[in-house]
């Protein structure tokens, strides 16, 4: 069956490079020139992936990343125009998988794609549930955090962080590292990212009444604790 991708870019010439590859690759693809005119389709079709401008008139892609990211965890590629680094960083905070800097190589478009989609299909296949020792209980197969019965609910790049960080407890993990493993690409200057994520997390956590578990090691990074 071939795997469902969203394409949604107000450039028509674009929308259609892009779309007449992904079909030539034999994926299914679903294209709009508009995030408005894609909203159905979010809600309706079982979607794989999305690949959002972030420049487009009545709702951008920013907008568009964090609605889809409110019920779905499929991955999500942004198309950014070049040096526009604050793009890239609202697009990471916002939940996008990853960036792609306009004009690009088309074939450089598909090897993410297809990386990002192999990625997805490891962790649909893992099927773990596991219990801390104060009834924290985290479902990495529905991806969801419980403590004492009650869902802590996470954002997906949240929960990617705790999962990162839960699997090997006691194990220092650099802010580099930990930006590295979750977007798939090098950190550069992005690793407040990762500060504001794990910030939401603990306050999350504390407001369920749960320990913190992340603990800062200063000037080095981030572990679980148990």
């Amino acid at each position: 069956m071939s795997e469902k991708i969203l394409i949604v870019d107000d450039e028509p010439e674009i929308a259609d490079l892009v779309s007449l590859y992904l079909q030539n690759e034999n994926f299914a693809v679903y294209k709009f020139y508009s995030a408005i005119e894609a909203l159905n389709c979010i809600e309706h079709e079982k979607l794989d992936m999305a690949i959002l401008d972030v420049m487009m008139p009545e709702m951008n892609g920013f907008e568009l990343c964090k609605k889809i990211r409110e019920h779905y965890h499929y991955p999500i590629i942004m198309l950014t125009a070049k040096g526009e680094e604050i793009d890239k960083i609202t697009g990471l905070t916002l939940g996008a998988d990853d960036y792609i800097v306009k004009p690009f190589f088309i074939d450089e478009l598909g090897a993410r794609v297809e990386a990002h989609l192999r990625r997805e299909e490891r962790r649909q296949n893992k099927r773990i549930r596991t219990k801390f020792d104060d009834d924290l209980v985290i479902d990495y197969t529905a991806k969801e955090v419980y403590f004492k019965g009650a869902l802590i609910a996470l954002l997906p790049r949240e929960f990617e962080i705790v999962e990162l960080l839960s699997s090997y407890p006691g194990q220092l993990f650099s802010k580099d590292r930990i930006f590295e493993h979750i977007w798939n690409m090098d950190s550069n200057a992005d690793v407040g990212v990762i500060m504001e994520h794990i910030s939401k997390i603990r306050g999350k956590f504390a407001k369920a009444g749960c320990k913190p578990y992340i603990q800062t090691v200063w000037g080095s990074g981030y572990k679980w604790i148990r």
